[in-house]
Parts: C-alpha cells; structure tokens; sequence
C-alpha cells in the first residue's frame, strides 16, 4: 500500500495547494499541477483517512427534513458504516468492476452505499428515483447492472424492468429483497482484496438527455473524486463549511457537489429535503442551520428571487450557479438582497468544473468565467483552428484529469478526441481579451435567422429581465422570407396570467433591449419540456416548430407585428 501512501500525499498537496490559493485564480492556474497517481481509492485512502485525523468528529454528512426531523453523521461514523456496508455488500456477492445501480433519495444509505462500493472497486450507477420504466430498463441493460440498491419503494418498477440483478431495499422489508439494515451485523472494520488503481472505473453516469439518447459516461478513481478539486476551488469551499447542493441524486451535480467537493474540503454536506420544492422552506432553512456555501441551478435562483431574500438574515459567504447559464437579472437581485454574488461555473457529466468564476475575483455579468485551475480551454473554430468564438474544447496538455475515461457503450466516441487531441463539449463559447468565456448556447441551438447568427441564451436573458417571466426559451421557427426568426417560449411567475396584452409588453420590452437582428417575432405561453434533472429541451420545441407551415399562425401564439413600439 507504500503506492497509496504517496498517492495520498499528492493528492493532498494539490487540494491544500487549491485551498491556500481559493482567492487568486490567476496564480492557481500558473502553480496548480494535478498530482500524479497509481494506486489510489478516494474512499479508503483519502475519506478514511480524514476520518481517523482531526475531522473525525466533525459533521460530514446533515439531513433535515421539511417536518423538522434532522440526522448527523461524523466523518468517522461515515467511515465505519461504510465498511459494514462494503462487507455486507462482498458476501451478497458484489464484486471488483461489477455494476451497482443506485437509486435513493437524499438518505444516508445513498452516501454509505456509494462509499461502500468505491470501497469495494465497485462501479456505481448513479440513478434518479424519478426514472420510470422504460428508463430503468435501459439503464439495467445497457449499464449491464449486476446489483440494485433501490428505496423500498421502488421495488415493483425495478420488478418490471426484465433483467437479473441482486436486489437491495432500503427502507420498508420487501419480499424477495434483501433489507439494508442487515449490514448493521457485519464489522466495521474492511480489508480491500486488491490494491485499486487510479484509472479503474468507479462510477457509470447516463447524461440528461437533452438533446439525444442519453450516453453512458464512464468516471475513473481518480477523474471525478481527484478532478473535482477545481469543483471545490470554485465554489470556494473551506474546511468546516457547511454546503448545501440542491441537487437531485443521480446526476452528476449531486456527485460534484453533494460528495466530492465538499468532502474534499473536508467541509459539511447540508441537504434540505422536502416532498416537492418549498423556496421558503429552503430560505427559513439556510437561515436557520447557519448554511456558508451554497449552489443551485439556474431554476431554483429564479424561483428564490421571487421570495423576500432580504428577509433572511444568512451566514451565506459563498453562492454559485450551474447546469446553465444564469441570467444576469436573477444575480442582481440577489447581490441587492444579501451583498453577495452567484458565480457561474461550468462543466459537463464528461468533465469537472473547467471554468468558473472564482472567488474574490471580477466578474463580468453573463460570463461562465475564466478556465479552472488543471485545464487548458481553446475555442475551435468549423476547421478545428483557435478563434474567439467557437466549440469550447480541452487541449491535451495539460492532460486533463478531470476528463471521462470514455463511452462506455461507444468506444469510438470516447473523449470525443480527434487526431488533434482536444475533448470537444459541443458547447459554444465567446473569450473576450481578458479570458472570460461568455456562454452562447449548444450548437445544436445556436442558429441563424435573415443570415445573422443568433444565440438563444442571449434573448432568454433578455427576457427574464421582464418581471412576469419566470423562465423562457428561445428557437429558430421557420419563416418564408427570413427563412427563421427566433420564437420565444415563455414561462410566468406566480400570479401573472397569459394574455395578449402581456404578451405585446414582453415582446416590446425585449425591442427595447436587442439590436433588430436578433429581434423576438414570436412568443408563446408554454410549460418548458425539461430532462428529469431539470435541463430545458429545446430539442423538442425545436422539432415542433420544424413541422408548422411557416406561413401559418399557431393558436395562442402571438407575432411582434401585432403591436406597436
């Protein structure tokens, strides 16, 4: 084990490199080195080890439920009944590189059982608990799952999904499924048959969906744990922080930010369950437990905006954004109510955090910020040259640690490397001379109209300015003379109705605001399609419109040329 000895020393070197510099983006860029692996198992090597040191009683893991009820775990308590878990877990026959699909709410099981399988060498299938059916027998076959740790619940859908797997309930005895409260019997002290590798798969990620078949990414022990370090420096977490995600488990934010990034601080993860979203509840909440850092998606900020922020007196000192871009009207709300800034971030299911906006540093509204801390952003133009704007892309050198070890049901497609080299993320961005990369839109979105190029990101920011839009989205509609022009689907806050006379004062109001090219002529009242981990799917109202006579009027849609300036 001398090999994950050394490995942990590195590992720990980079981190508290990142912790020294969380302030100085510029000079962690030029100093920060991904550390060089062999053996290393983030889960014994690293967690345990905090455990057993000076974090060992600090909180690791808070749950608080809507009704009041909470639950606490310490690091070290999370180290033990993982290791129950592992060895229970090893005699039902769970082994090295089999698959474990997991899908749990924000219970503790969740994070025992993923700590347990990394433990194990386990590959971990992260799962949402909304999946239906269909979704789960893909997930079952093409993930080729040996092993199912599902809430109680979930028993009868699993059931139907035709595919032989262990099965595993947490919660409620089910019939024919092992109980997980049986580990509670085994030691908590665990011994690993073999040394794990750093490049050895560890967890198995089914992208959103957003605009394809979802694609199985394939995470390494050392891609996700060891890349999420610039995750951390992002959202500027400290040890001793308490963090709170919203996030949905089994997708890749509950990963970036509800496991890895916090605990690689050796911060507290703080999780706020409720039955269904409660703003309020989440607000009254972050007040009451003394929450320090924070990050939402873009549709949670829209929604706590619509709440008296400046009522809630917080310990907040650190917010952050991402999944998409955030609009600049919902930042300047909260900066006027609580003094502080969302910074955006980006990445992908395939990558860590690879550019953010740091702490402490200058923001520029709309902009994702400058490149994270172990990467190199190039923007590639059609021909695969570097330009300002263009596909944002990872240059192979540095080696990007944080990046997929591939595909995993598509080989030829991993890492998306040309014979260049770059990862290209199908993302396209702008870099003004300074280094911040201004997000404008996936390039299946982007699109032209009268030959000008447009950004859907640009004119929905424009739109949420309007007090009655609680979120929109924006797509090419077919048009005879100007072959498309950009059509607006707009969503309302509460207690704003659809009418026509709204509908004249949002499409004045973005007149005011854009320049003519890239005016809205169309808008519809319309519950945005999204993926289940909230992404909107532009991909379906795109095809939509794609089939309407572009003569024609749709009902209950309205044209610019039906009012006045």
């Amino acid at each position: 084990m001398a090999d994950a000895g050394k490995s942990l020393q590195r590992f720990l070197a980079a981190r508290d490199f990142l912790l020294a510099h969380r302030d100085d983006q510029a000079g962690a860029c030029r100093g920060f080195r991904w550390p060089e692996l062999d053996e290393f198992n983030w889960a014994l090597d690293y967690f345990d080890h905090l455990a057993a040191g000076q974090a060992a009683t600090r909180t690791a893991l808070w749950l608080v439920d809507a009704d009041g009820r909470e639950q606490r775990r310490s690091f070290a308590e999370m180290s033990a009944r993982s290791n129950r878990v592992a060895n229970w877990l090893r005699a039902l026959g769970v082994r090295r590189g089999e698959r474990v699909l997991l899908m749990l709410g924000n219970v503790t099981p969740l994070w025992e059982a993923t700590l347990a399988a990394m433990k194990l060498g386990a590959v971990v299938v992260p799962t949402t608990p909304l999946a239906n059916g269909n979704e789960l027998a893909d997930r079952l076959q093409r993930g080729e799952v040996c092993h199912v740790i599902a809430d109680a619940g979930q028993a009868t859908t699993l059931a139907d999904a035709g595919h032989e797997f262990t099965r595993i309930a947490v919660g409620a005895p089910v019939p024919g499924w092992h109980d997980f409260a049986e580990a509670d019997a085994f030691p908590e002290t665990f011994q690993p048959d073999a040394p794990t590798r750093a490049d050895d798969p560890m967890l198995l990620y089914f992208t959103s969906g957003t605009t394809s078949k979802p694609k199985l990414v394939m995470h390494s022990h050392q891609s996700y744990p060891v890349g999420h370090l610039s995750t951390m420096f992002w959202i500027g977490i400290r040890p001793g922080d308490i963090h709170l995600n919203v996030s949905s488990p089994g997708w890749a934010k509950h990963a970036w930010s509800c496991l890895f990034a916090p605990w690689n601080a050796a911060a507290t993860i703080f999780i706020y369950n409720s039955p269904r979203f409660d703003a309020d509840g989440l607000l009254d909440c972050v007040a009451r437990h003394g929450v320090t850092t924070m990050c939402a998606p873009p549709t949670v900020w829209r929604m706590l905006v619509q709440r008296d922020l400046a009522a809630r007196k917080v310990a907040l000192r650190e917010l952050a954004s991402a999944g998409e871009p955030l609009n600049g009207e919902v930042i300047a709300q909260v900066e006027r109510a609580w003094g502080l800034t969302i910074r955006d971030g980006y990445g992908q299911t395939e990558t860590t955090a690879i550019a953010c906006n740091g702490p402490g540093q200058k923001l520029i509204p709309g902009s994702m910020g400058r490149v994270s801390p172990g990467y190199r952003i190039e923007l590639l133009d059609a021909d695969g040259r570097p330009a300002e704007e263009g596909e944002i892309a990872l240059a192979p050198e540095p080696p990007p640690l944080g990046l997929m070890l591939g595909y995993a049901d598509d080989p030829a497609r991993s890492r998306h490397l040309g014979a260049d080299g770059y990862y290209r993320t199908g993302d396209i961005g702008a870099r003004d001379a300074n280094g911040y990369i201004t997000y404008v839109g996936r390039a299946d979105d982007v699109f032209k109209a009268s030959d000008y190029r447009i950004s859907p990101f640009e004119l929905e920011s424009a739109l949420i300015e309007h007090p009655a839009v609680a979120e929109a989205a924006v797509v090419a509609s077919p048009d005879p003379v100007r072959t498309a022009v950009p059509k607006a689907f707009v969503t309302l806050v509460a207690g704003s109705a659809p009418s026509a006379e709204l509908a004249g004062e949002i499409l004045m109001f973005v007149r005011e605001r854009l320049a003519p090219y890239k005016r809205i002529r169309r808008l519809e009242f319309h519950e945005l399609p999204k993926t289940i981990s909230g992404k909107i799917r532009r991909i379906e109202l795109r095809r939509a419109e794609m089939l309407r006579d572009p003569g024609a009027r749709l009902q209950g849609e309205y044209f610019d040329t039906d009012f006045r300036a």
